[in-house]
């Protein structure tokens, strides 16, 4: 099954792409609720090139990477990636309204479908967020 997330950021594709890539960026937006952060990303933003966000509790109680690697990228409109067994598509669509960023992901078989979708949706709302706070 697959789920698919968007968001709507009034902002310059080249801002928008940059954000969504750079490392120091992701560690800023890449969460999906306050009790959580990514203290660390990378990103080798290339076809066959790899990408990993340390994804952690700010407890300490929990965290995993969240890593894969690039299938395909078409710079300032679609990014696809591997990570495990599952694929994502990360779409930049420009309009009238700004920046539509649209992720569509394998679901996985672990938690409930609304579960993974509010998750991912958490995380993209802090994404625009993030870009419309820098300016």
């Amino acid at each position: 099954m697959k789920i698919t997330v968007e968001t709507c950021v009034p902002a310059p594709i080249a801002k928008v792409w940059s954000a969504y890539v750079t490392p120091a960026d992701i560690e800023r937006w890449n969460s999906a609720s306050p009790d959580w952060h990514t203290p660390k990303a990378s990103v080798d933003l290339r076809v066959g090139g790899t990408f990993c966000s340390r994804m952690e509790a700010k407890d300490g109680s929990f965290g995993f990477d969240f890593e894969g690697v690039y299938t395909a990228i078409e710079p300032h409109k679609r990014i696809e990636y591997a990570f495990g067994e599952r694929a994502a598509l990360v779409e930049f669509l420009e309009g009238a309204d700004g920046i539509l960023v649209r992720v569509t992901f394998d679901a996985e078989t672990q938690n409930p479908a609304e579960m993974q979708r509010s998750g991912w949706q958490a995380i993209l709302d802090n994404f625009a967020r993030h870009v419309l706070a820098q300016g």
